[in-house]
């Protein structure tokens, strides 16, 4: 009696089970079932596209071989798995790199068909104090906010997909994405919203590699429908994690589910990251949040006063507002040293008590340092022409005052060594070296000691 598709690919099963460790059996081919055999050409449902990439980066020369010698030598492989709301436009065909030189139809599947997601409710993970309505708008943050806003209230618009906000640390990209998903929440309380950072994401990739729940991870992140994802440069260097990630990420935009990112970069300017994930980050909208501006400090921290229960004069807010001028995170940092001087001194709320508290916070009246200003200061010191630094030169003391140039950028500018390459037609392997050389020297050359000092001082005035 001739045997069926399911029976001949039993056997192709177990060639493949005897050839390889149980544990990585179990993970690749156990949930691989055959859907026909017909006319020499082999079909097999599997799971995701992620799957098949595996199967034939991994598996392919065992795989060709159980199947040549099942079901003969001139068999043709085909994948399959399902279409996004049976919409054939959503077909990719991909050329097989596998054991023959078939072409392989497969689909997307908005969930595992072979083990179905339960559609239970999950914890979002969303701080409540940080809404749309605490959020303290200007024109610093006037775009991205709107655009939050857009999403939020109406969540079938794709436009802003994915949404990718950037900016330096402490000017509340936390506090906008969590807004949108909270408002998310609160128009479609079904929805299942969920906040996680970038390294959180790869502790629980990792957990899963190794508990050998693979299949679980892609579907609960694949089941979510507005995921939000904090600090995304954080996956920088970590191939694995990152591949997962751009998986996922298909999935979620094929399937019209909101993804939301936050980085301390733009796309652009992000190292370590593989091309084909950046060119996604870049399919929506990105939009850059600012250093507050004057009007927006003021704001936060009337705000954070309120909800602190405290009487500020309007003169030391005005005063703080003027000399805090990084972060968010730093101003209602101030506020909360106020109250506590306040508090133990018992005393009123004075620009004395404030200059005191900053002055162990921040450094007052701090002078904006650019690329342009260090060039600038460099090359008075060392008494050259500022634009020789830019030529090809190797001569020692303008090579000198280059590096100069680049360690006092990275310093004091906080510029990405990419960044500082570009200015001065340089590699970032030169950037980078002339900054490890330099901090390599400081602790032992005196005179290098007192020009960095020099030069900062003359910045910082």
């Amino acid at each position: 009696m001739e045997k069926t598709h399911t029976q001949l690919w039993e056997d192709c099963l177990a060639i493949i089970r005897d050839n390889i460790p149980a544990e990585q059996f179990d993970t690749w081919f156990k949930d691989v079932t055959s859907l026909s055999f017909r006319e020499g050409r082999v079909t097999l449902n599997v799971p995701s596209a992620f799957f098949v990439e595996q199967l034939e980066e991994r598996y392919v020369k065992l795989l060709g071989a159980a199947l040549r010698k099942v079901y003969g030598a001139g068999v043709k492989l085909f994948y399959n798995y399902y279409q996004v709301n049976n919409d054939p436009a959503t077909e990719v065909n991909v050329r097989s790199v596998g054991p023959s030189p078939a072409v392989s139809p497969f689909h997307t599947s908005p969930a595992n068909p072979f083990q179905p997601v339960v559609e239970r409710s999950i914890d979002p993970q969303l701080n409540p104090r940080y809404t749309f309505e605490n959020y303290c708008g200007s024109m610093s943050n006037k775009i991205a906010r709107s655009i939050g806003e857009a999403i939020a209230d109406n969540p079938k618009c794709r436009t802003f997909n994915p949404l990718f906000v950037f900016g330096p640390t402490g000017v509340g990209k936390t506090h906008l994405i969590q807004a949108i998903g909270i408002r998310v929440k609160e128009r479609n309380p079904r929805a299942r919203v969920l906040y996680v950072t970038a390294r959180l994401f790869e502790s629980q990739f990792t957990a899963a590699s190794q508990n050998k729940h693979i299949n679980d991870f892609f579907a609960f992140y694949q089941s979510i429908d507005t995921l939000i994802i904090d600090d995304i440069q954080d996956l920088a260097g970590k191939p694995k994690t990152q591949n997962t990630f751009f998986h996922i990420f298909n999935h979620l935009h094929q399937n019209q589910r909101q993804i939301i990112l936050s980085s301390d970069c733009a796309p652009s300017q992000m190292e370590g990251m593989e091309a084909r994930l950046l060119s996604r980050f870049k399919w929506g909208m990105s939009t850059q949040l600012d250093k507050p501006d004057l009007a927006l400090r003021k704001d936060v921290l009337t705000q954070k006063a309120e909800q602190d229960g405290l009487s500020i004069p309007d003169e030391v807010l005005g005063y703080i507002a003027k000399n805090v001028t990084d972060s968010i995170r730093e101003l209602e940092g101030v506020i909360v040293s106020l109250m506590a001087y306040a508090t133990v001194l018992n005393q009123e709320i004075t620009i004395d008590l404030a200059r005191a508290v900053l002055a162990n916070a921040v450094k007052i009246n701090k002078r904006q340092v650019n690329f342009d200003a260090i060039t600038q200061e460099v090359a008075a010191y060392y008494n050259i022409d500022p634009d020789v630094m830019f030529t090809k030169s190797r001569k020692r003391e303008i090579s000198d005052a280059r590096q100069m140039v680049m360690y006092l950028a990275k310093k004091l500018a906080k510029m990405p060594l990419k960044a500082i390459g570009t200015r001065l037609s340089r590699t970032h392997a030169t950037v980078l070296y002339a900054c490890k050389n330099i901090e390599e020297r400081l602790p032992i050359e005196k005179q290098l000691q007192e020009d960095v000092n020099k030069i900062e001082g003359a910045l910082m005035r």
